[in-house]
């Protein structure tokens, strides 16, 4: 049973300025959010189209992935033109108009920046390869001779993230073995050589571009990433780090140099009015090395993988809120929480998939909804979308499933398009008769919006109830939290003023001494006793007031 929410405190009409420190932002997924001209691919102006939908649904602001100038070797995350729209995607008026919209209906826009490295299609790098060894143009970038015989070897033992060796080796028009250059990822994204000034004065140009445009700020690709030892050395033998990892120190990620290049980046977005705001993906080890990207002098938010990764354990979890709200309130900064979003496994099915996956995700966002600070939502997540798992070999697109000679399926399975309306694919991601760029699912119509919005029952209204409540609690958003006693596998926390969560992570009902009036729950919850107590099915989630 999802109850009907009750009246809450009222927020003031005007919320704080800094509207980061407890915003919801909705990613969107360029590429498969919704299509306006038939051609498979979403595009801005599908995403305009539909912002009305997203600004129902409560949320505070949208972040774009990367919507540039590229060819897609890496979803938009190469990037060829940083201030141009590729025209799969449509144009910069295109762009304007998005915003525009965005604007008038009180969505603030984030838009994906990727300073680690360009695509090889990007002028730079074509410059860089036509140009000799030593040359300002490859100074552009991270070019090393081989080594051993011959140079053959490439210059250290890097993997790429995605598979493969992290080095390529140019080769001359007539064939000729020439100079290798670094590339984490694919080899169709060479990595910039933050050490030289240009680099520098170029990104301060792009930002500048967009924020003349008028957006409210950056989500910042790699953010511990661009900076690398400079002596280039080797790794430890079974020393590679993964998609997600975090914790294996590296040295091309997390290094120190990072942090000058975010306190130049926050003087400039400083200078520009309407509280404009930076995220950083940041995979590194824990919960204080992240606050050190949030100190006040550098980003706003940082993105809170520890928390996506944590398992479905009540004692677990509890401790990575609270070693969060620690690191983050050691330097002033709000934390964010973040269950999903377009390189991990969606969390339906990461938390079991079917029945089981479905419930723990429900009350998962409940819990989410109600902790301290930002909260990121990925499209989709908001009508329980699954893991797509059995796409076809012939139509995955993620670099990771060539590089790893296709042992890994990547991440495909979390960006297939959304379903809107309809009983056939593409249900309203594109016209009736368009072929989306990766197939939908037939299933998928018991799950789209269309149908969620006219049943009390759907993940869809479960998420438009809490959001709503969330802007009308005074409790909820920025501020503190504190625990109360619970029995094994239950979270209880309140919330001032008056506000409590209780979250049942085991495998049996539990019976809680609760009072106060029920504002929304995951799932079915008994009162027993006059209300003087409850009981909470397993994974299962409830807000209560007093």
């Amino acid at each position: 049973m999802q109850l009907t929410p009750q009246p809450g405190t009222a927020a003031p009409a005007t919320r704080r300025a800094l509207w980061w420190r407890d915003a919801v932002i909705y990613q969107v997924y360029v590429r498969s959010f919704a299509d306006s001209n038939g051609d498979g691919e979403g595009d801005l102006e599908g995403i305009r189209q539909r912002l009305p939908k997203l600004a129902a649904l409560g949320v505070d602001a949208i972040w774009l992935t990367p919507f540039y100038v590229s060819p897609l070797a890496d979803g938009g995350y190469d990037v060829a033109d940083y201030r141009d729209v590729d025209p799969r995607f449509g144009t910069l008026a295109d762009f304007d108009a998005l915003l525009a919209s965005a604007h008038e209906l009180g969505l603030r826009l984030i838009i994906d920046i990727v300073p680690n490295h360009t695509s090889s299609a990007h002028r730079w790098f074509r410059e860089a390869v036509a140009a000799e060894p030593g040359s300002a143009e490859r100074e552009r970038y991270v070019f090393r001779d081989g080594r051993g015989p011959g140079g053959d070897e490439p210059p250290n033992n890097w993997n790429s993230i995605f598979g493969g060796a992290a080095w390529t080796r140019l080769k001359r028009p007539d064939g000729t073995p020439e100079q290798w250059y670094l590339h984490l990822f694919d080899a169709e994204q060479p990595d910039l050589n933050w050490s030289n000034p240009e680099v520098w004065a170029e990104f301060d140009d792009v930002l500048r571009f967009w924020l003349d445009r008028g957006v409210d700020g950056f989500r910042i690709d790699v953010a511990h990433g661009m900076v690398k030892d400079p002596a280039l050395p080797d790794i430890l033998p079974g020393q590679q780090a993964g998609m997600l990892d975090g914790h294996t120190q590296l040295p091309y990620f997390d290094q120190e140099g990072v942090h000058e290049i975010y306190r130049h980046w926050r003087r400039i977005t400083d200078e520009y009015p309407g509280d404009r705001a930076m995220v950083a993906e940041a995979w590194v080890e824990d919960a204080s090395r992240v606050a050190r990207y949030l100190r006040a002098d550098e980003l706003h938010q940082a993105f809170n993988f520890e928390y996506l990764t944590a398992p479905w354990e009540a004692a677990g979890l509890r401790r990575v809120v609270d070693a969060s709200l620690a690191a983050n309130s050691a330097v002033g900064a709000p934390t964010t929480w973040v269950l999903s979003n377009h390189d991990v496994t969606r969390h339906v099915t990461r938390f079991g998939g079917g029945e089981t996956g479905t419930r723990r995700a429900r009350a998962a966002t409940l819990l989410m909804l109600a902790l301290p600070g930002s909260v990121y939502l990925y499209q989709g997540e908001e009508l329980g979308l699954p893991e797509v798992t059995d796409l076809p070999e012939e139509t995955l697109q993620d670099p990771t499933w060539e590089r790893s000679g296709r042992t890994d399926r990547g991440r495909d399975g979390c960006r297939v398009p959304l379903p809107w309306e309809g009983d056939e694919p593409p249900f309203g991601f594109g016209p009736a008769g368009s072929r989306p760029w990766l197939p939908v699912p037939a299933e998928w119509q018991k799950l789209s919006r269309a149908l969620q919005e006219t049943d009390p029952e759907s993940t869809l209204s479960l998420y438009t109830a809490a959001l709503r409540l969330r802007r009308e609690l005074a409790a909820l958003g920025d501020g503190a939290l504190a625990w109360e006693e619970a029995p094994e596998n239950v979270l209880l926390f309140r919330r001032e003023p008056g506000f409590r969560c209780a979250v049942n992570l085991g495998e049996a009902p539990v019976r809680l001494p609760l009072e106060g009036t029920v504002l929304l729950a995951s799932g079915p919850v008994t009162r027993h006793d006059g209300e003087a107590s409850l009981t909470l099915p397993p994974d299962t989630a409830v807000w209560l007031a007093d």
